[in-house]
């Protein structure tokens, strides 16, 4: 038989200086989070088929890892982190009238076909504020995610901000129906102006809401596209998104985040559970956003607790491919000493190296091999970025 020493398709090994880096920046981002007052919770890796199922409007079916159990449930591999985190606050806190601050990491799994260079295996780290409603909690977030990709060492990014609610109130305003909706929605996230028009036409929209769709994707970039967003549309829905998208840019400026913020009304999100605002961030280095986040009052309610909720997560192998794109990974500096003697000084040299510990060094052990010099064992040191290589005999310890 063959040996299996590859993975398969779309996952991979992490080690040595890469890894390093990994836990480094996931350190960094979690610290942030601490800082805010977010708690931290554990859920499941696999959880039943209906938490991320099409009610709640998450990874499509077919590109979900399913299985089964004994009783013939039907199982998944987490595709996301919100529903699930959302699942276990509505249990736990059900009869909670505070609001909730919780922060995660942890792997999500997408069976998709077109790789295209894409992982099915990805790391998240998040956070969910259940319980605010407020546009105070909104702008807590958007700062929260501006500050963790600063904490990372990320130096040059934008975060685009939109409102899912301003779309739907033009949805609303042209009488469409939830089939024409969710292909609108396929085709404004795709910047595909020739599909949104089809439809419309198909459909015999007025010409009034028709280049209002159409003026969606152009909406995008400083603060000022959200006056002729305001001037674009005349239903109370799509106005009040902007009014409100107006006090959260003030709430930016007082954070000091303007120059990280922009607008897309564009953004509308394949993710149905979004409600309101919604936001995107991106950076050099990765074609991909790095950053997903939103407002889902409507989520909580599907698990039994009635709350409002906002959320962000930050893709940590994409904010580490741009860092290390932009050369800005710390340097790898493993810290470890390398303890190398003969046998006939096997007891002088542990009592070294527990002494060592014992005062907080890390000290990593080599019995000498008669086929082996000392040589050999510096070069060793070297290579996987030892502190130093030290030869302890009863002479003492001395620096190879």
């Amino acid at each position: 038989m063959k040996k299996l020493i590859h993975t398969p398709e779309g996952v991979r090994d992490i080690y040595g200086s890469e890894l390093h880096s990994k836990l480094w920046v996931k350190q960094q981002i979690s610290d942030v989070f601490h800082t805010f007052g977010y708690e931290d919770i554990q859920t499941p890796t696999f959880e039943f088929f209906d938490v991320f199922g099409s009610d709640i409007g998450t990874t499509p079916s077919k590109e979900l890892y399913k299985f089964f159990d004994k009783e013939g449930n039907t199982l998944v591999l987490r595709p996301d982190l919100t529903p699930g985190v959302v699942r276990a606050a509505s249990k736990y806190f059900v009869e909670d009238e505070a609001a909730i601050r919780l922060c995660y990491e942890g792997e999500t799994y997408t069976n998709t076909s077109n790789l295209q260079g894409k992982l099915k295996e990805v790391t998240q780290m998040g956070v969910e504020f259940i319980g605010d409603g407020s546009v105070y909690a909104d702008a807590e977030i958007v700062h929260l995610a501006v500050s963790a990709l600063k904490a990372s060492g990320l130096k040059e990014f934008t975060v685009s901000v939109g409102d899912v609610s301003f779309f739907k109130g033009i949805c609303q305003e042209a009488k469409l129906s939830e089939e024409t909706e969710d292909e609108l929605r396929e085709y404004i996230s795709d910047k595909n102006l020739f599909g949104v028009e089809e439809v419309l036409q198909e459909k015999n929209i007025s010409k009034e809401n028709t280049d209002a769709f159409l003026r969606i994707t152009e909406l995008f970039g400083s603060a000022e596209v959200l006056e002729e967003a305001q001037e674009l549309v005349h239903n109370d829905v799509s106005r009040a998104a902007i009014a409100r998208l107006k006090e959260f840019y003030n709430l930016i400026c007082f954070y000091g985040d303007e120059k990280y913020v922009s607008f897309d009304l564009g953004l509308v999100s394949r993710y149905h559970y979004y409600t309101g605002m919604i936001f995107k961030g991106y950076t050099y280095g990765t074609g991909d956003a790095i950053l997903l986040g939103g407002r889902y009052d409507q989520l909580v309610s599907y698990f039994g607790k009635e709350a409002p909720a906002v959320g962000c997560m930050v893709v940590l192998d994409g904010l580490l491919q741009a860092l290390a794109s932009r050369e800005l990974l710390q340097s790898y500096d493993q810290d470890v000493t390398y303890a190398v003697f003969a046998k006939e000084d096997t007891k002088l040299a542990l009592q070294f190296v527990n002494q060592a510990r014992a005062l907080g060094d890390r000290m990593a052990v080599f019995v000498l091999d008669e086929k082996r010099n000392e040589a050999y064992y510096k070069k060793l040191g070297e290579k996987h970025h030892a502190k130093e290589v030290l030869k302890i005999d009863a002479k003492g310890a001395k620096k190879l």
